[in-house]
């Protein structure tokens, strides 16, 4: 696998990491259609921990079968494939090698009422499985996320170790934050560099609204104006929160929604200097032609010059 001058360049960005771990970092971002690019497209699927089984799968019921989810990934040519144990432990010897896989090591539920994950994977799990990094979420503005950070912590710096990646979902919830601020542009830039700062290799964070949450926050965007009505500059406005560019950044593509829609958010995402789309319901909630179409799109996009 010969790496491409721009892959070079992202894996110089990681200074502190050891071989191993840029080695899956360079598996990453070296695998699928968008090979070499510095842009990717990741299929995560743990929805059926967060949301239930038949409220994601039921839209397309080949999507309970953990192979198909493999299938799709590697079908689409996407770069990587994220789930919890269970799923990957599923079909990892039928597909080992075939497409990079991210351990989702931390999960939540619908029937809990707290603002918080349980830990449900290692990162022996994750050598075991062939995996390239673990994944894991943190809340920023929980009542539990200094916890959570703590886990982060200890289960980054032995996945570190090992020489895995460390991908972080970072969702501002808690008692501060309403639905309209845990997607406003300050709150979502906050997180994007919470993670950061947490040592996160990639960061996944929801697109940014164009409100401004934090009072605090306010006065200084007034003073520093950043531009909030286009997408695409909230976009740069979240990456440059992530060490200027420095740390690759992947945005949701959130709740169902049509193809257009998802198409022009990705646009945004790729003229705004995000590193791409991790796109989970919106693509196996479509019949397999349909999303495998979708996220073909999406991927002519990021391989499209911003």
């Amino acid at each position: 696998m010969k790496l491409t001058r721009k892959v070079k360049e992202i894996l110089s960005w990681y200074e502190s990491d050891n071989p191993g771990t840029k080695a899956n970092l360079a598996r990453i971002l070296m695998t699928g259609r968008l090979a070499g690019t510095g842009r990717m497209v990741i299929l995560p699927v743990d929805q059926g921990f967060e949301h239930g089984p038949a409220r994601s799968f039921a839209p397309n019921p080949p999507a309970y079968d953990p192979l198909y989810h493999f299938e799709l990934a590697i079908e689409a040519g996407l770069n990587a494939y994220a789930a919890p144990l269970g799923m990957i432990e599923a079909g990892a010897a039928t597909y080992a090698g075939c497409i990079p896989t991210i351990l989702k090591v931390n999960s939540s539920n619908s029937l809990s009422t707290t603002k918080d994950q349980a830990v449900t994977a290692t990162v022996a799990d994750a050598l075991r499985l062939g995996c390239s990094a673990i994944g894991f979420t943190i809340y920023p503005g929980s009542d539990h996320q200094f916890e959570m950070m703590e886990e982060l912590r200890e289960l980054a710096a032995e996945a570190k170790s090992c020489g895995l990646a460390v991908v972080v979902w970072s969702y501002p919830r808690g008692p501060m934050l309403d639905k309209v601020g845990e997607t406003a542009l300050d709150i979502c830039a906050y997180a994007a560099h919470m993670a950061a700062l947490l040592g996160a290799h990639i960061i996944k964070v929801k697109p940014p609204t164009e409100a401004i949450s934090l009072e605090a926050a306010k006065k200084t965007y007034e003073a520093h104006p950043v531009d909030v009505k286009s997408a695409a500059s909230r976009i740069a406005h979240v990456v440059q929160a992530c060490f200027a560019g420095r740390r690759l950044v992947v945005f949701s593509g959130g709740e169902a929604k049509s193809s257009a829609a998802l198409l022009d958010e990705v646009r945004a995402i790729h003229a705004g200097g995000g590193n791409g789309s991790i796109v989970g319901r919106n693509a196996f909630q479509r019949p397999k032609e349909e999303a495998l179409k979708l996220l073909g799109d999406m991927i002519e996009i990021y391989k499209s010059k911003p």
